[in-house]
């Protein structure tokens, strides 16, 4: 691979399946599946596929969050999609995805089952049928539904841009790790500011704008994600880490995180949940 110093882009570009990191072997330029695979289906009515990245457990807490509510309409089953492997290409996730990212759920309850895929789509759409984790007064719906779109807008920044650069790319570059650094301070600066006069994203009131975006910026103060925390000086965003801790103890919080898991203590790891048994 060329140094990026002297790097001239071709007049067209062509696929290098050996240059982009950790994830060639699964990042490639054109959708669709590459293989037949047929998806478990569980017992209860949401059945979620999905991995415990910041994406992915967005999903699973607000399941556990619902039913931490006492919402048993909305028990799941999660099966774990392996990303590294590419099991987001087999020909059942593509047809509930078309953009083969986790996670992506179905919805039995309803004729015809309905896919959900988008992990805000799927915080909103669980949201809205249970009526649940986003605020009635007007003015915080509309705060929650702001938060929730500036996560799904600015996280590509944190996750593609600085995790990537930063952690996973195959070189270190100044660059482009000065670049996001910086946007990413800036996001941090932002939910700092915000949360200095808030306790949670949408005001008083816990939602699925916090759900969306404690995964990635919680987790991120939290050191638990990039091994970036004293780089980026985390500490200095004394609200965000003051959010971050007070989410992080949430009993649902600490159940979700663990749904399809496969890494770290092994106490912390579930590969498929079917059930609040599991977590005994």
């Amino acid at each position: 691979m060329s140094d990026n110093n002297d790097y001239t882009p071709a007049k067209v570009w062509t696929w290098d399946n050996e240059s982009g990191g950790k994830f060639a072997n699964i990042n490639r330029p054109i959708a669709g599946a590459t293989h037949d695979k047929t998806l478990p289906i569980g017992k209860h009515s949401f059945q979620l596929y999905s991995l415990a990245t910041p994406n992915g457990q967005k999903v699973s807490i607000m399941f556990e969050e619902l039913l931490e509510l006492g919402i048993t309409e909305a028990e799941y089953d999660a099966y774990l999609i392996n990303i590294g492997e590419g099991d987001q290409f087999g020909s059942d996730f593509v047809d509930i995805n078309p953009n083969s990212k986790i996670p992506a759920l179905m919805d039995h309850s309803t004729t015809p089952a309905t896919p959900v895929f988008e992990s805000g789509a799927i915080l909103q759409y669980l949201g809205e049928k249970f009526d649940a984790l986003i605020p009635n007064d007007f003015q915080a719906k509309t705060q929650c539904r702001n938060w929730l779109f500036w996560q799904m807008g600015s996280a590509p920044y944190l996750g593609g841009g600085f995790g990537h650069f930063y952690s996973y790319a195959p070189t270190k570059m100044q660059y482009p790790i000065d670049r996001f650094t910086m946007e990413t301070k800036r996001q941090l600066d932002v939910l700092n500011r915000h949360l200095s006069d808030n306790e949670y994203m949408a005001g008083s009131e816990y939602s699925i704008a916090d759900i969306a975006i404690w995964p990635w910026y919680g987790s991120l103060v939290l050191g638990d994600i990039y091994d970036a925390a004293e780089f980026l000086d985390v500490a200095s965003y004394t609200h965000v880490v003051r959010w971050a801790k007070q989410i992080a103890v949430r009993p649902g919080v600490k159940r979700g995180r663990r749904v399809n898991r496969t890494w770290g203590p092994e106490e912390e790891q579930m590969a498929e949940r079917h059930s609040a048994q599991d977590f005994k």
